[in-house]
């Protein structure tokens, strides 16, 4: 029996693999999703946008942004949960295929490689998001999933503070 560390792996895809995972992928004619995020603080309104991410292509990619990308872009406190471990609870998720990292601020460079059928987004990004641009040159569209009311890794970080 395979121990789980072990186990999490074989939906992990490094960067440099991406270009030959998603070459076979188009050869077997699925279909890529790909959504993006730090997803530090895993809550239900994540599982909500992974989950709507997982029906509109026969396969998901989901990016992780690297421990020194979400450094680089919210704070040095942050992520909360270091990239291995987010890479695990992302994997343990039934409709996740695949997951990947970056360690840019923006997953353009990443999409470049993937060139994804459909790339997703919150809300608060909209359609006329930073990777649109880049997904719709090779032929992809954007999905934008509407945010659960509420639900924010910052509102649950400011509720622990007030504990």
């Amino acid at each position: 029996m395979k121990l789980w560390q072990d186990k999490y792996l074989e939906k992990v895809i490094p960067p440099d693999e991406l270009s030959e995972k998603c070459e076979e992928l188009r050869e077997s004619d699925q279909t890529i999703a790909t959504l993006n995020g730090s997803f530090d603080l895993l809550h239900a309104g994540h599982l909500q946008m992974i989950y709507e991410a997982s029906q509109v292509a026969d396969v998901l990619i989901v990016a992780l942004n690297s421990d020194a990308s979400i450094q680089s872009y919210k704070s040095l406190a942050r992520p909360i949960i270091p990239l291995e471990n987010r890479l695990q609870m992302i994997t343990a998720l039934q409709f996740t295929n695949y997951v990947t990292w970056f360690d840019d601020t923006t997953p353009i460079a990443l999409l470049e490689v993937i060139h994804p059928d459909v790339h997703v987004n919150g809300s608060e990004y909209g359609e006329n998001c930073i990777e649109a641009e880049t997904v719709k040159r090779y032929g992809g569209s954007i999905h934008v999933v509407q945010l659960v009311p509420g639900l924010s890794t910052s509102n649950i970080i400011d509720k622990i503070k007030k504990l």
